[in-house]
């Protein structure tokens, strides 16, 4: 073997060696620039002070927008649909006050940083209203799937189990 086809090996193999850790920094930039506009939806109960607002809260609590691809709600085990204007009429036929309602249909954006009441209901009293409590910690369950600005990573978020 000469001392061309030594050199000839030795510069292929820092070829590809320095391709290869290209190729890697450039996966570690693509990671890092989606987890930079990264989602994270979190759904929580809350209860407000004495004549305030009760329901089911959904924040943003990531760095990028979150773009919603699906919601289901359900009650008692029982699909509702979609969290839109019917499937909120369905609930609130059932229930003695109509409690106060927010839809997240396919393509809504939530910013980072923005909260949203899916279900409330405002003067919650917990003597008066313990129906509402026990249907937003119990009985009702709202999925909301999303993605980021890249898509297709399809993030899913519910209410905690009680």
């Amino acid at each position: 073997m000469g001392a061309d086809t030594v050199i000839a090996l030795a510069a292929t193999a820092i070829a590809l060696a320095s391709f290869w850790v290209s190729y890697s920094q450039t996966k570690a930039v693509q990671s890092h620039n989606r987890q930079s506009v990264r989602p994270l939806l979190h759904v929580r109960r809350i209860k407000v002070d004495r004549d305030g607002t009760a329901g089911l809260q959904l924040t943003n609590a990531g760095l990028g927008p979150a773009i919603v691809t699906y919601s289901r709600a359900r009650i008692d085990g029982e699909v509702l649909g979609e969290w839109n204007y019917h499937s909120q009429e369905r609930l609130a036929s059932a229930l003695p006050v109509r409690p106060g309602a927010h839809s997240m249909r396919q393509g809504a954006v939530l910013t980072p940083g923005q909260s949203v009441l899916l279900v409330y209901l405002e003067e919650f009293r917990e003597e008066d209203h313990l129906w509402f409590w026990e249907l937003i910690t119990r009985r009702l369950v709202i999925e909301v799937g999303y993605e980021s600005l890249y898509g297709g990573e399809k993030f899913l978020t519910a209410p905690p189990a009680f």
